[in-house]
This record gives structure tokens, sequence and C-alpha cells, in this order.
């Protein structure tokens, strides 16, 4: 019999091996189809025990029987379900509508899985060894699955459609001749995509794709030395939530899941840079105790990300840079021993509402955080973090960042204006701690006091003229713009009138520095 003849009830084609038909019964059947040899050693698909013909089918039958298969028995529906199967030649399938339900498990193929642009309802591969597998513009209606496969030359996805969840957990992929391992650029999957404890050996590509749901890389394990980036995922838009945070190993029962206290984890691992650059999160992008392998040219990119929440709490990098400029966060939840030092950390342009540090985060340790972002001295980032302390309440650390902000601007400063920047800072702290001029006025006008009580102070008219007051003169001397009426009625010589001299102009330089301060202070009010 011909491949594309009609079938009768029982028919089936003249050259099918044993194995073939096994599986041809099994199909019609809708049954499992296993030819496992129960050892455990001997049937591991990634080993190197040969399978000989008696567990072998062609690639050329699987596809007639998914694309033009025979009909069910009567009372079951047709499906290709396969466990421990050796399939030689390639499957090609590009462009096909396969109807039937498809799951292979522990399978081993020889050659690449070709399947552009083709159709399914639901596609299950488990545990199988694939050389490479080529899917780009498939469409599923269900899930696509590949748990614990092995890739040796790469998955291509790109422009993939996925009608619910993609799974990649456990899979191990490597690079393919363009150093991507997994290509899923343009990517639409419905609910989640859960690459759990997934090894990637090269580049994961998923420019502008686009999940419904949830993104979970817990555990995961991205290695690219080959190149800059290990994920490069801009544009990627996330309906809830991408995880780069530890899975629980074990257990199938913690995927999805984060693992609870006593669970033995693995952690998210990088060694690559990683390019989220104009990503859209809906719920939030978590990177709790993830671990980062940078060369010094490799960076953590989140420039102009968008999310309600970043969970900063990894390790710190120890090379690399970590980039947030133009990010856009509600709530920025991190540690003080997550973020890198000076010159690696970048934040031009990075807008967040509240701040919500985990353990011990002090205004001093915020400020070096600050410093740390800018190598050149930039308002921006002590007016936000000076914004967002003043919303929450805390307006005396409000004062204090934008105190250290002068600071920090002073050391730009010509010299004279550095000068004038330090007796601002000494006398009134650039006008953030008011209580300072009334202590230095206190301070001066004692001492004035004391010193003109003994001067020598002939009335200028001796006809008419007020008493004499130490105090008052002290008062009428530091007091600019206000006249007491004690400077004008008195006569000082040689000293005294220097000493005179130097308390108006220790006056003005107090009026005037509080003046700034208290303008600097209604600006930002």
């Amino acid at each position: 019999m011909t491949e594309g003849a009609g079938f009768h009830a029982g028919d089936l084609p003249d050259d099918l091996t044993a194995a073939e038909a096994g599986m041809w019964q099994a199909f019609r059947n809708g049954s499992v189809y296993d030819l496992s040899s129960g050892d455990a050693v001997v049937d591991d698909p990634h080993g190197g025990h040969p399978w000989g013909p008696e567990r072998s089918v062609r690639a050329r039958i699987i596809c007639w029987l998914l694309l033009d298969g025979p009909p069910a028995l009567a009372g079951r529906v047709s499906s290709l379900k396969l466990t421990g199967v050796r399939v030689t030649g390639t499957v090609d399938l590009a462009g096909g509508t396969v109807t039937p339900y498809t799951e292979l498990r522990g399978c081993r193929f020889d050659d690449q899985i070709l399947l552009p642009e083709a159709r399914f309802t639901t596609l299950r591969l488990v545990d199988c060894a694939v050389p490479r597998l080529e899917a780009a513009r498939v469409h599923t209606e269900g899930d696509l699955h590949l748990p614990r496969c092995r890739f040796q030359n790469g998955v291509r996805l790109t422009d993939a459609h996925i009608g619910t969840d993609l799974l990649l957990n456990q899979a191990i992929v490597y690079r393919d001749r363009s150093g991507r391992s997994i290509a899923a650029d343009g990517m639409t999957v419905g609910q989640d995509l859960q690459a759990e404890l997934l090894e990637s050996h090269g580049e994961l590509s998923l420019r502008s794709a686009k999940i419904g749901v949830s993104l979970s890389l817990r555990g995961a394990r991205l290695a690219n030395p080959y190149a800059r980036l290990a994920l490069n995922a801009p544009q990627l838009t996330v309906g809830r939530t991408l995880y780069l945070t530890p899975a629980g190993v074990g257990n199938p029962l913690l995927s999805g899941t984060t693992p609870a206290r006593g669970t033995r984890i693995q952690r998210f691992e990088c060694r690559g840079g990683i390019r989220l650059d104009d990503g859209r999160f809906g719920d939030a992008v978590d990177l709790e105790r993830a671990r980062f392998g940078f060369t010094d040219d490799q960076e953590l990119s989140l420039r102009r990300v968008q999310t309600p929440e970043l969970r900063f709490l990894g390790d710190r990098p120890q090379r690399g840079k970590v980039v947030l400029s133009g990010a856009r966060i509600v709530n920025l939840v991190d540690h003080a021993g997550s973020w890198p030092g000076p010159g690696s950390l970048h934040m031009g342009g990075f807008a967040y509402e509240s701040l919500v540090p985990q353990g011990p985060f002090p205004l001093t340790r915020r400020l070096d955080w600050v410093a740390a972002a800018t190598a050149e001295y930039n308002p921006e980032p002590y007016e936000r973090l000076a914004t967002v302390l003043r919303a929450a309440g805390e307006d005396e650390d409000a004062r204090e960042v934008l105190l250290a902000k002068q600071r920090r601007r002073r050391e730009t400063l010509p010299l004279a204006a550095k000068f004038w920047g330090y007796v601002q800072d000494w006398t009134v702290a650039y006008g953030y701690r008011p209580g300072r001029a009334a202590v230095w006025m206190a301070v001066l006008w004692a001492a004035g006091t004391l010193a003109f009580s003994h001067a020598d102070h002939p009335p200028v008219n001796p006809g008419g003229h007020p008493s004499w007051s130490a105090a008052l003169f002290t008062l009428d001397l530091l007091l600019p713009v206000i006249d007491l009426g004690q400077v004008d009625q008195w006569q000082l010589r040689g000293g005294w009138q220097w000493l005179a001299a130097a308390m108006i102009l220790l006056g003005w330089i107090l009026a005037t520095t509080v003046a700034a301060g208290a303008t600097r202070l209604l600006r930002r009010g």
C-alpha cells in the first residue's frame, strides 16, 4: 500500500517495520506506545547506550500519521503517544496542520525537528534528545511543552504563537551556529512561559516577545562566554511578573512557586550580560537572590523599563554595570548589599515613587548609593531621593539628602564659589539646618556684648543720646536692614571700629545664607 492511499479498518502499509506497525496501531487506538526496556541506564535518551531497530521508527512514518493518518478505532481518539522510541531521519512538518494530540517522552531523535509555520493543538516533547528544534512561526492552540529536553544545536521559536503555556523547565540548550541557544524573538505566549532550572549555553533571545501572564526563569543558569549577552530581551512584555529567583530542586510540585523555607534551592545565575531595555512588566521584576557573573564590559541593563515593582535583592555584581537609566518604577524593593559600587551604577532619569528596603539601609548608605551612580555631579538622583523621602514623611532625611547634593555640587565649583559654599555650609548648612543660624547669632551676640562692654564709646551728640547698652549695640550691628538706633549714636575708635565692621560683615553673611537657604526650601516645598 502506498502513502496517501485510502485506508480500510485494519489495513497497514506494506513497508512498515515491526516497531512502526505497533506505533501505527497505537495511534489508531490513542494509546501510549512504549518501547523502553525498563533499565534506566539503557533508556536514558541522553546517554550513550545504542538503541537498535527494535525500538526505532522512521521520521516519515511519524509525519504520515500526524498529517494524514488512518482513522481512529471505534470509540477512540487517534493520538501519537511515544515513549522510549528512537526516531531516524528528519521530522519535517513544516507548514502542516497537525490535529492529533502529540506527546513523546524519553525519545531520541537522530536529526532535527522541522516545524516552521506548522499548526498544532498541543505538542509535548518531554525528556527527549533532539539535535535541533526549528519552529519559527509555529502555532499551537494549547501548550508547547519541552521540559527536560536537550537540544544540541539550539531552538528556534521566532514569531511563534503559543496559545496557552510554553514549558522549558530543566531543559538544556546549546547554541546554534549564530550563537543563540533559544531564538524566540517576536514570540507570543498566551499564558505562562516557564523555564525553571533551564540551562542555556549561548544567547537566550526574547526580543519583542509577549508573555500573557508570567515569565519564570527561577533557578535557571544562563551562560554565554562567547558574546556579551546571555539574556537578550529588549521590548519584552510580560503581563505580570518576571522571575529571576531561586527554584526548589527535586519536587515538581514546586514549579511555578517560591520555594518554602528549608527547601533545597537553586538560584538564578547568569554568566553574561542581561538586556531588558524598554521592557513592560505588569506586576514586578523579581531579582531575589540572583547571581550575576559579568565581565567588565557586560551589564544588567534595565534602561527605560516600566514596572510597578522592582525587587533588586540579588547578590552584588563584582564586575560589570547595572544600568537603570530612564526606568520608571513605583516601588523599589532593595537591600544595601545588592548594589554595585561607584562607577558601576547608572541611574540617569531613573524614576521611583517609594523605597521599600529589606534589612538595614541607613541614610548614609543610601547617599553612598546615589553617589555611586553619579561619577560626575548630577543633581537629579539626589532630588529624586529627597522627593521620595519627603513623600514618605521623612522630612529630616530629605533635607540631609539635599544638603549632600549641595556639598557634592561644591566640589565642581571654582575656588571663590567653593569658598562661599564652605561658608554657607559651616554657618547654616546651606539653609537646611536653620537652627544653626540662631546658634551663631547667639554666640556672636554674647561675644560682642562682652567685648563692647569694655569699649570706650563717646556719644556722637553729647546733648542727647540714649543710655549705652553693649547688648543692644551688638544686636544693631548684627542685624542688617533693621535699625535699633544704637550704631549711629556712639563713636568707636581704633580696634573697636574694626570689631564693629567685622560684626556687620558677619551679620550680612548670616542673613544672606539664611535667605538663600529659605529660598531653596520654599522652592523645594
